[in-house]
Parts: structure tokens; sequence; C-alpha cells
């Protein structure tokens, strides 16, 4: 067998390792954000929404925070399927397996990046899905959408791998959403636009990254946006450059991996 053709193979079998362990405890990976994400709708979309009434562009309220919510549930369950899945892996052990067979550095690092976004996608179509029972939406733009949310999802995977990596005990992992990601989400523009800020909250709000997920998905769905789109895109990418050639770096000196 070439080594490419057992690259594939190595890339396969991580990747259906994570989809089955998503399936086999759905009730934890897919149901709860189902559910936080209606209560988000039935709260602010519907009682605190009907007394805003249209915000940007015309759109109602709930029609604007619904894109905004949908990436707040990619990101955050693309970040915390890796998180749990690679330190669960590092504590018994597994990636030390994985670190000494043949298999690249490259291929460790796409599978459970792969296995990630699969969840985070997964969940946010259901979001999406249940957004529709309260609002009704039209992609403006379906390229653009479908860039953004997989890169958000790619780059919160990235993040989940080195927040896995540095972890030294369970409640570590918790550390970093808890502290950063949720702060990071809600003044990310999720819920207002940042036009509605004065300075220097506004120009703070440019430094978040998930300002530009947020907006680049906003835009691919409704045409609207705090940001342009080609910056946010441009964020993105590299973000996701380097968060990629850092998870490799930190895979092939074997930080906090190797004991």
């Amino acid at each position: 067998m070439s080594n490419a053709a057992a690259n594939l193979v190595a890339l396969h079998t991580i990747v259906r390792r994570e989809i089955v362990r998503i399936l086999r405890i759905w009730t934890q990976t897919l149901i709860p954000p189902a559910i936080t994400m209606t209560l988000y709708f039935v709260i602010f979309g519907k009682l605190i929404g009907s007394r805003i009434g249209t915000i940007q562009g015309g759109y109602s309220y709930m029609q604007y925070i619904v894109p905004g919510l949908v990436m707040m549930s990619i990101i955050t369950n693309s970040y915390g399927n890796i998180s749990s899945s690679f330190f669960g892996a590092k504590f018994s052990r597994a990636v030390e397996e994985m670190l000494v067979s043949p298999m690249p550095n490259w291929v460790i690092l796409a599978g459970y990046v792969t296995g990630a976004v699969v969840r985070g996608l997964a969940v946010g179509v259901l979001v999406l899905c249940i957004a529709l029972f309260f609002t009704s939406l039209h992609v403006q733009h379906p390229l653009i959408t479908f860039a953004s949310v997989l890169l958000g999802s790619v780059i919160f995977s990235l993040a989940g791998f080195v927040n896995a990596v540095y972890a030294k005990k369970f409640d570590d992992i918790a550390l970093v959403p808890t502290f950063v990601l949720t702060p990071l989400t809600y003044l990310g523009g999720v819920f207002y636009s940042i036009q509605m800020l004065g300075e220097p909250w506004q120009a703070i709000s440019r430094i978040n990254p998930i300002l530009y997920m947020v907006n680049a998905f906003r835009y691919g769905v409704l045409g609207i946006s705090d940001v342009q789109v080609g910056v946010a895109f441009a964020v993105m990418l590299g973000f996701v450059v380097a968060l990629t050639a850092f998870g490799l770096h930190l895979l092939k000196r074997g930080v906090g991996l190797r004991s």
C-alpha cells in the first residue's frame, strides 16, 4: 500500500471514530445545543424582539440574530468536540500510539478537526431548522454562507485542539470556553450591530475574531454586514493558517503529549 493510500485509511479511521462517538452520545452532543438555542429564539427573538421591531436592513430582530446564534452554536460545538475528544485520547495514551506510528501529524490533526467540523455543522443545521419555526429566511449568498460556517468551524476546532494539547486535567478544558469563548461570543455582534456601539467599544469589537465570522455568515444569509466581507474572510483564513501551523508544531514537538 502506498503512503498516500495508507494516509487516507488513517484519516478515514480517525474521522469515522469521531463521527461514531458523536452519534453514540447524541443526547450530549446534539440535543443540548438545540434546546439552548430554542430558548434563545423564544426569549431574545420573540419576547425581546417583538419590542425592538426592525433592525439593520429592515429585518426583524429575530431574523437578524438567527445567523449569529447559528454561528455561535457551530463554533462552541466545534471547539467543545475536539477539546474533549483529543484530551480523552491524550488521557488514555492513545495519542502517544498515533505519534509513534507512521501516521503523519497532519493526518492526526485533520482527522480530529474534521470530526469536530462535522459536529459543528450538524448542530448548525439543526439550529437553523429550529429557527425556521420562528421566522422565515432566504439565503442571499449560498457560497459565502457555506464558506463562512466552514471556516468558522475549522478555526475553533483548531483552537480546541490547542486547548486540549495544553490541558493537564479535565477542568482545564472548561476554562477557555467559560472565560474566553463565551465573552468573545456575546461581544461578537451576535445580538446587535456594532454600529450601535460608541467608541472605544466599536473599535475594541473589531479586534474580536468572532465578529468577522458572525458578520460573514450574516452577509451570506441576509446580505448585510458590519464589516467588509473580504476583510472577514482574510481574517478567518489568517487564523486557519496560523492555528494549523501551530497545531502541527505542537504535534511535532510532542508538547504535553509525550510522557
